[in-house]
């Protein structure tokens, strides 16, 4: 490699516009909702069952954890529903993974929480 091929491969990202946490959480979103969606017949087997519920408990704990931090910017109605979402969707989790309920209401909670990112509001 030459002096100008590394620099090159150094730089080439510096030209991508830099994402707002509003699109990196959407991204977020999108890819545990499509894993959901994966695994929503139970042709994929419990394990990769678990794994979706575990990858979208996760985020939706982080979210309950930023939305409890008083100086997080979110209306304080906002961060206490967000906060409850968080809640729903562990005990939610909990009853899939028992065989009780499936991971439909899941994928409907992350895609209306997907459109609000993308601005379009609430669902008709």
């Amino acid at each position: 490699m030459n002096t100008h091929t590394l620099a090159h491969s150094a730089y080439a990202g510096a030209g991508r516009p830099t994402r707002s946490g509003r699109s990196t959480e959407y991204d977020l979103f999108a890819r545990v909702t499509r894993t959901l969606g994966e695994v929503r017949g139970g042709d994929a087997g419990y394990g990769a069952l678990a794994r979706a519920i575990h990858d979208n408990r996760s985020l939706w704990t982080a979210l309950a954890a930023d939305v409890a931090i008083e100086t997080n910017p979110l209306p304080r109605p906002l961060r206490a529903q967000i906060f409850y979402l968080s809640e729903f969707t562990a005990q939610h989790s909990r009853k899939v993974l028992a065989g009780d309920a499936s991971v439909d209401v899941l994928i409907d909670i992350n895609t209306a929480v997907m459109r609000g990112l993308r601005g379009e509001g609430a669902a008709q």
